[in-house]
């Protein structure tokens, strides 16, 4: 039997949250539009703490999805961070220089193939890439903790529905166990 909510001008019932138990595979258009603007201005909120203090450091997005993903991943070489950013080599130069130069990521030869460049953070960007996730961290555990268990595993199936197949590989490899620290602090720089 269909819910009540589904007809239009139909009041919701009592205590049900507002838009539970819509027929979710009859989405309008305005419930999809809906979804752009919280995804705008969800980011767009998200991403304003890390902002300011990149901008402060002449820095920006960029610079931040790399430092990300180099400390989630230390060691991992430049053609991994390629495939996970989705970009190509000249336009991870243009960020991953600056932030070597600067020594925020140190880079280094691979131990078995001397073609590849190993990335991982120095200490002072460990530093930086930790101040960037504690202001995001905050919004973070606030929508969690204010939308519930149930919500924030509806949230992660909805974000890995918005992936293509290759996003949710990146994904899945992330997700794997990293490998030692250890053998990532030992890493040479390359000279």
């Amino acid at each position: 039997m269909p819910d009540q909510t589904d007809k239009p001008g139909a009041e919701p019932q009592v205590g049900a949250p507002v838009g539970a138990g819509r027929n979710l595979l009859f989405l309008r258009e305005e419930e999809l539009r809906l979804a752009q603007d919280l995804l705008f201005f969800g980011y767009r909120d998200f991403t304003a703490g890390p902002d300011k203090l990149l901008a402060e450091l002449g820095m920006g997005r960029a610079h931040h999805r790399v430092l990300h993903f180099v400390g989630r991943r230390p060691g991992i070489t430049v053609g991994e961070l390629l495939g996970i950013l989705g970009i190509t080599k000249q336009s991870l130069a243009r960020v991953l220089t600056p932030l070597v130069e600067q020594d925020y990521v140190l880079q280094a030869t691979g131990r078995s193939d001397r073609r590849q460049r190993l990335l991982s953070l120095t200490p002072k960007g460990e530093a930086l890439e930790r101040q960037l996730f504690e202001r995001q961290r905050e919004w973070v555990m606030r929508a969690y903790r204010e939308a519930g268990p149930v919500a924030v595993e509806g949230f992660r199936r909805v974000m890995r529905g918005l992936m293509g197949a290759e996003a949710r590989a990146q994904l899945e490899r992330l997700e794997a166990p990293a490998p030692p620290r250890a053998a990532a602090a030992s890493l040479v720089r390359a000279g």
